[in-house]
């Protein structure tokens, strides 16, 4: 049995980047949600613009890991 550890390690080094990626934008989206409650005025639309941007930025990454997992 022949192990291919350079594809191995580029795919855990891939999934950790996405990863950490995907959880920052969610993080980044409840911060500005968070913000959203405490103001008022422009900056509240702002923030909610942020936060929806953000989850969509999950949304779709979740989404085409479906699509990868899925597609035939």
């Amino acid at each position: 049995m022949n192990i291919n550890w350079s594809a191995l390690g580029s795919t855990f080094g891939a999934s950790v980047l996405i990863t950490v990626a995907v959880v920052g934008a969610f993080c980044l989206g409840m911060t500005a949600l968070s913000r959203r409650e405490r103001t008022t005025g422009g900056a509240a639309v702002a923030s909610l613009s942020a936060a929806v941007l953000s989850f969509a930025l999950c949304a779709s990454a979740v989404g085409y890991g479906f699509y990868l997992i899925g597609h035939k």
